[in-house]
């Protein structure tokens, strides 16, 4: 099982970028992703999570109505679109799964920590 986070880079306060996360080895279907983000001499903090259904989607509130969460089964991958980035944004950004049952969600956004699968991260550098 692999996760690999791309589309990281160097953009301007009020750009855009959108990340991947693509999975190999396993289907991201059957689920849920989540988005992280660490910023130098910060912890971890939790940026969005998404459900098996879709139906099911957490945003960090600073992100809200600038971040959206979002899959394609068919390409394997689940991304997040970043808008009116802001350099707070700074970080680097990590994706990571858990099991639908016994309450994956929950732990996407409370305990992230609780996965055993992560992807290696992808800085996103916002410039002011």
């Amino acid at each position: 099982e692999h996760l690999v986070e791309s589309g990281g880079g160097l953009v301007e306060s009020g750009g855009s970028r959108r990340l991947s996360c693509a999975a190999s080895g396993f289907t991201l279907e059957n689920s849920v992703v989540g988005w992280y983000r660490q910023a130098p001499g910060k912890e971890r903090e939790t940026v969005a999570c998404i459900g098996d259904t879709d139906q099911t989607i957490y945003y960090k509130n600073s992100v809200k109505g600038r971040f959206t969460i979002s899959r394609d089964n068919a390409k394997n991958t689940v991304y997040l679109l970043m808008n009116s980035l802001e350099p707070e944004d700074t970080a680097v950004y990590f994706c990571a799964t858990f099991p639908v049952v016994n309450g994956g969600f929950r732990l996407c956004v409370l305990n992230p920590a609780s996965s055993n699968s992560w992807g290696q991260g992808t800085q996103v550098t916002v410039s002011s």
